[in-house]
């Protein structure tokens, strides 16, 4: 009888435990890759619709049910596993590399985001759920053990390089880097690892022909990243001049939002945008200043705190009282502070209100600050952004007003900015709610500025209700009167208050609902 040799064991240019910890080193840095690549999804969604929560779902969702498919496809490649996984690591690098930018211009040039998010957290979930396997049979090859063993240090490379990938993303890529060319580098990185270690520790499983053809698709996957590294910036902008009407004069992207000033071709209209959405126009910004800081100052108003207001316009109209001792303005993003000091257009137009030494700038967020905060104010100004999202929607809860009403003098009046009462209704009536579960008492207002459309306010004090009007000391105004004011407390029969609305609170943040049921269509 003839016995029946095993099977001959692949030779590699690496000792076994050496080559298997080479291996391991690939899963390591393809995991890290992989999450790079999800959370640059998540981020480029949060900058461009503001809607954090819901756009981690949509990711997370879409590529965990494609990591299940593509788990299966895999059964149809391992046949020839090296080969398959350096082809899926090609493809997985350049899908996920040119990701953010593919985003940006669906969102930008075709109105085709959520599309085209789902489609690419398909394609690469499919190819991160096919590497998985084709990894577990490269691991065996090199040196045969349990299966749940091998499973083991795969998991263990697999979460630790997720791990490393998910600090490096925000310390690391995003600092240094930006969003688009940090995915790029990324990719170029994912390419490099996973086809190298096919190409040299399982040359000897490849054809000629699959050899070359690996190499050359190496080179031209690199290659076109470092093409779209290099016209990233260009791209970027070309792709943000496509959503405003105007021509862009600065753009930045600070570490909290994307900070655009556009130009009409007159110079007579310049607008700023924080995350695409208007903050004011120099031909009507006064309308909503003046309806915003003169009704509140027609109290006390030696000291007075504005959350947000980091443009200046606010500032520009409080210092017009000469009896006025300070300033604070709470603002997170010292960018915009900064822009509104340097720019000679908006510094000009806030009448270079933060060089005065009354004012005092703290950067920080607005409700920490509040809870920290141990001053008390005559006039609190609460300029922010609308509770659109998870981030700004804590600003407009009966919590954060609780704090705001720990900070007014027992005097003191506060007035809020609080959207549309025309386009979102009920996203308006809830601030108002919103302040009254406080003990606040509210009055609500209305005024028309042209960029904005019709636009709503409340001015709040403890005990009654306070009273719109204008002092003697109101310096002369160019949009606001008492008349105005009269009128500004009327609301059309079909924007009045409906039943049924209620408080924003930080575990109920309703008023998150009610804008984006309200403001879609618009």
């Amino acid at each position: 009888m003839t016995e029946t040799s095993a099977p001959a064991r692949p030779r590699f240019p690496l000792p076994p435990r050496a080559a298997r910890l080479f291996v391991l080193t690939a899963v390591f840095i393809c995991a890290a890759c992989g999450l790079v690549y999800e959370l640059a999804l998540v981020a480029i969604g949060s900058y461009l619709l503001g809607d954090t929560i819901t756009q981690a779902s949509v990711v997370l969702s879409v590529m965990v049910f494609a990591m299940g498919v593509g788990s299966l496809l895999s059964k149809r490649l391992q046949a020839h596993p090296a080969l398959s996984f350096a082809v899926i690591e090609g493809l997985l690098s350049l899908v996920g590399g040119l990701s953010v930018l593919l985003l940006y211009g669906a969102f930008a040039w075709f109105s085709a985001y959520q599309p085209a998010l789902v489609l690419l957290s398909f394609l690469i979930g499919v190819l991160i759920g096919v590497e998985i396997p084709l990894l577990m049979t490269l691991i065996q090859k090199i040196r045969r053990q349990d299966a749940s063993e091998a499973v083991a240090d795969l998991f263990a490379a697999d979460y630790v390089g997720g791990l490393i990938g998910g600090l490096a993303f925000p310390f690391l890529l995003l600092p240094l880097l930006g969003l688009p060319k940090g995915a790029l580098m990324v990719g170029a990185l994912n390419a490099v690892v996973g086809v190298a270690v096919v190409l040299w520790l399982f040359r000897q499983e490849l054809s000629r022909r699959a050899h070359l053809g690996l190499g050359l698709g190496l080179a031209l996957v690199v290659g076109f990243l470092a093409l779209a590294y290099a016209y990233a910036e260009q791209f970027e902008m070309d792709a943000r001049q496509a959503l405003y009407r105007d021509p862009i004069v600065h753009a930045e992207r600070s570490e909290y939002q994307e900070i655009v000033v556009t130009r009409s071709f007159d110079g007579k209209d310049v607008r700023l945008f924080l995350n695409g959405a208007l903050q004011f126009s120099t031909l009507d910004e006064y309308r909503y200043h003046e309806a915003l800081v003169h009704p509140v100052m027609s109290g006390t108003h030696e000291d007075v705190l504005i959350l947000g207001g980091g443009d200046g316009l606010a500032v520009r109209e409080i210092l017009r009282y000469d009896d006025v001792d300070s300033v604070t303005v709470v603002d997170l993003d010292p960018a915009v502070v900064e822009l509104a000091t340097t720019d000679p257009v908006i510094s000009d137009l806030n009448e270079d209100s933060f060089q005065d030494p009354r004012v005092e700038v703290i950067n920080t967020d607005a409700f920490q600050w509040l809870r920290e905060n141990r001053e008390d104010f005559d006039v609190v100004i609460a300029d922010l952004p609308d509770g659109m999202d998870v981030g700004t929607s804590k600003l407009y809860t009966a919590e954060f007003y609780s704090l705001l009403d720990q900070g007014l003098d027992e005097q003191g009046r506060v007035v809020v900015q609080a959207g549309s009462p025309f386009f979102a209704p009920d996203a308006f009536w809830s601030v108002g709610h919103s302040l009254e579960e406080t003990g606040l008492a509210a009055t609500p207002y209305n005024v028309d500025v042209p960029t904005f459309g019709n636009w709503g306010f409340y001015l709040a004090a403890e005990g009654s209700a306070p009273e719109l009007w204008l002092s003697e000391d109101t310096p002369e105004l160019r949009f606001l009167d008492d008349s105005l004011l009269a009128a500004a407390q009327v609301f059309p029969v079909d924007r009045r208050e409906e039943e049924g609305v209620e408080e924003s609170t930080l575990m109920h943040p309703r008023i998150i609902d009610y804008h984006r049921g309200e403001w879609r269509g618009y």
